[in-house]
């Protein structure tokens, strides 16, 4: 890679061009000498280490061409789309920025609201984590931010369309930042893909900020194209009495690893972390899946299930942790796997780490090709066999899809999960 003192000197010219505030290259600059010494993350029973996950090229502003997002403006949804680093619109009703509601660029929230911006960027996740944080923070060139003020309800869901430009040769390192205040309810919904069929890898992270007494509801329908090597991170912090929801479907065509986090801090706090992936041809998918109970009375659920189709492999762990002193936590967790080929490779790990004797801790987990019974029934009923193995498949990962508060997303992803399973089904 570039050595340390050119690649401080441009990331200082970058960020003035791009009108950063000081303390933000204070951080990209601290950031890219932790670059130097630390490693990759590691997950367990998956291996991902000769990935190219970091980029050898300088921080630069490119446009997009607004063109590649055809998604038309609608006066009742709240809406952000970026391509690449390019914000192509931004729709929120006057009353809810008038309510204090903020949403914008990350770039333009470092600029205009320093003090939120300080206080909670790369305040769930830290640069120091692993090599991929600190390439996130020092190389970081996209990204959202919404705040949410004190007892403020968004009823309609928020709606983030994300386009990685694959039409050029740059990676694409996205934060997205979600404060909810103290006794306010956000829903969010992002949508990620790809356009172009360049190589790039795509570093993607989310936190999380629930305050006391918050709801957030967070949605993603992951579908970043095949050419594109992706590490996401994403994680809550969720205070007293606050509620998380996660729900996730893993569409990527390219090889993924990534981090589910739930930090339970604050006593009766609540998370509830649902994902499903579909993995097809040849690729590779690890996800860690935890949830941390730190606080006392608080419950932490996760239940994730996978497809695995051709020569593809995926893992799922799922970590549910109970910290000494948290007295009467739950944690709950199933990891549910269906191979349906011969070729393909899975595993579903339960990991349950208890230092703490007041609570309710339990898994479940299964690896296996469809229930013979159910198929049966189906083509007993003059249903064809592979019609019948999708119907299956569709019940199977019935409780994630109906989680997710928009109808027109779940359809979407109902949509994509066809065309993937029956691209998948053309190997058997």
């Amino acid at each position: 890679m570039t050595n340390l003192a050119e690649a401080k000197q441009q990331l200082t010219a970058a960020s003035q061009q791009n009108d950063e505030p000081a303390s933000l290259l204070e951080r990209r600059l601290a950031a890219r000498d932790l670059m130097a010494r630390l490693h990759l993350p590691r997950m367990q029973r998956f291996k991902f280490q000769d990935w190219p996950l970091v980029a050898d090229q300088p921080l630069q502003w490119v446009a997009s061409d607004p063109k590649l997002e055809a998604i038309a403006p609608d006066d009742e949804v709240i809406r952000v789309t970026q391509v690449g680093q390019t914000t192509v619109q931004i729709h929120i009703p006057e009353r809810l920025r008038a309510a204090g509601v903020v949403l914008t660029d990350i770039f333009t929230a470092a600029r205009q609201y320093p003090e939120l911006f300080e206080k909670y960027f790369m305040s769930a996740i830290k640069a120091d984590e692993n090599l991929l944080t600190a390439y996130h923070v020092a190389y970081l060139n996209a990204g959202l931010f919404l705040y949410v003020p004190k007892n403020v309800e968004i009823e309609k869901p928020i709606e983030a369309e994300l386009v990685q430009d694959n039409t050029q040769d740059q990676p694409l390192l996205s934060h997205i930042l979600v404060v909810a205040d103290r006794g306010s309810k956000v829903k969010f919904i992002q949508h990620l893909t790809t356009v172009g069929d360049q190589a790039n890898p795509a570093n993607m992270m989310i936190e999380l900020i629930a305050r006391d007494n918050s709801e957030i509801d967070f949605s993603s329908l992951d579908e970043l194209g095949a050419q594109t090597h992706t590490y996401f991170k994403r994680r809550a912090d969720i205070g007293r009495d606050a509620h998380v929801e996660w729900a996730v479907g893993l569409m990527n065509d390219g090889d993924t690893v990534g981090d589910m986090d739930s930090e339970l801090l604050g006593e009766g706090g609540y998370a509830n972390s649902k994902m499903i992936a579909v993995t097809t041809r040849q690729q590779e998918v690890g996800v860690n899946n935890r949830v941390t109970n730190r606080g006392k009375h608080t419950t932490g659920l996760i239940n994730q299930r996978g497809v695995i189709l051709e020569k593809s492999e995926l893992i799922f762990n799922g970590i549910g942790q109970i910290i000494h002193g948290a007295h009467g936590a739950k944690a709950d967790q199933q990891n549910r796997v269906l191979i349906m080929s011969d070729q393909a490779r899975g595993d579903a790990n339960p990991i349950l780490l208890i230092d703490e004797n007041d609570v309710e801790a339990g898994h479940a987990a299964s690896v296996g090709p469809v229930d013979p019974h159910q198929m049966y029934y189906l083509m007993s009923r003059g249903i064809p066999r592979k019609q019948a193995e999708r119907m299956v498949i569709r019940g199977f990962l019935g409780a994630v899809l109906s989680a997710i508060p928009a109808a027109d997303v779940r359809n979407k992803l109902v949509d994509i999960l066809e065309r993937k399973l029956t691209d998948g089904q053309q190997y058997q």
